[in-house]
């Protein structure tokens, strides 16, 4: 709607799905018009952020110029602000065939960025979802035991020490001391 994105790229991110063999492309804002402080240089923080969480080697995980096989698109739920993520889902459904086109980007003609702050930490936190729902979905007990178990731990160690205090070494109150405390802050 904003006209920076060209509709004349379509038909070879269609050809690269159709006759390369790729599951999905996705374009490649190379060279952008957006303002360098405040979208260039979150989007490459981003960017690298989510090669490096999703081992997916996009340039533009955010370019909305994109091409995907049929079956990709039915085998995969997407829900919120989740889309920028197509590719890590089709990863997990056993989608590896990733290609990626340089696309023309023209300055905005129309309308207002809806990219700011506020969106630039929301994708940060989706990210961080979607990396914990990948990787503990099948297995969540591996999360959340092993915090239990380490918290289950810590409170039964405070509890051992403050039982052998009170019958053995109690001169003074067991409510003076800072480990009881901690103890019950550790149970709150």
């Amino acid at each position: 709607a904003d006209l920076q994105d060209s509709p004349d790229e379509i038909p070879e991110l269609r050809r690269m799905v159709l006759e390369d063999g790729f599951d999905i492309v996705s374009g490649w804002k190379k060279k952008r018009y957006d303002n360098k402080l405040t979208k260039n240089i979150p989007s490459k923080i981003f960017n690298a952020a989510a090669r490096r969480a999703s081992g997916i080697k996009l340039h533009d995980f955010n370019c909305g110029l994109k091409a995907y096989r049929n079956r990709v698109v039915k085998s995969i739920e997407v829900y919120g602000e989740m889309h920028r993520y197509i590719p890590v889902l089709a990863k997990w459904s056993g989608f590896n065939r990733f290609g990626e086109k340089i696309v023309e980007h023209r300055p905005r003609k129309y309308g207002v960025t809806k990219f700011g702050w506020t969106r630039f930490v929301n994708g940060f936190l989706d990210l961080a979802s979607i990396m914990f729902v990948g990787k503990f979905r099948k297995n969540p007990m591996h999360f959340f035991g092993l915090w239990g178990t380490l918290f289950f731990m810590s409170g039964f160690v405070i509890f051992l020490y403050l039982t052998v205090s009170k019958f053995f070494f109690d001169k003074i109150g067991m409510t003076q001391r800072p480990l009881f405390f901690f103890a019950i802050l550790v149970m709150i």
